[in-house]
């Protein structure tokens, strides 16, 4: 069963757990690395912002066990979701399909008129995630990194 928790700035330490789990496992897939979190960067107050300065933030559990995060921000007119991760033993399990809808339901609740998103090209498994649940490939990121090209999704509300 999976169940969905919307974050606020007291849950820092679950996020962090789960931001510090995502970026270790998958090191290519964000725009940070997991280096920009430790060290100085791993403070109570910086996780605390992180989940105030983003508008959404929501945990993902699979039997109870914490299995997912994907945030949600304003990148206006519409919704940006961004940090969408799924824990190796929680894949194909319909976790990030219920975490895009989150962001979907949440967008719409807000009257956005669509929901964006960028993609590292490479990552096939989100990629064919991101099409199931409606979203089309509508130009390369103009974020894209040197050799970790990007691609923009869209998906209207």
């Amino acid at each position: 069963m999976i169940h969905l928790q919307i974050l606020t700035p007291n849950d820092w330490q679950l996020w962090r757990k789960l931001r510090v789990a995502a970026l270790t496992e998958s090191t290519a897939a964000f725009g940070s690395v997991l280096a920009d979190w430790q060290g100085a960067g791993d403070r109570e107050q910086r996780w605390r912002e992180r989940l105030t300065g983003v508008a959404l933030n929501v945990i993902a559990y699979v039997d109870g066990k914490p299995a997912g995060m994907v945030s949600g921000d304003w990148n206006a007119p519409d919704v940006e979701l961004i940090s969408l991760w799924v824990a190796p033993f929680a894949r194909g399990r319909g976790v990030g399909e219920r975490l895009v809808e989150m962001v979907v339901e949440w967008a719409r609740d807000q009257q956005a008129p669509r929901v964006v998103l960028s993609v590292r090209d490479y990552n096939a498994p989100a990629i064919r995630l991101y099409c199931r649940q409606g979203f089309e490939a509508i130009s390369a990121s103009p974020e894209s990194e040197p050799g970790a090209p990007e691609t923009l999704f869209t998906r209207l509300i």
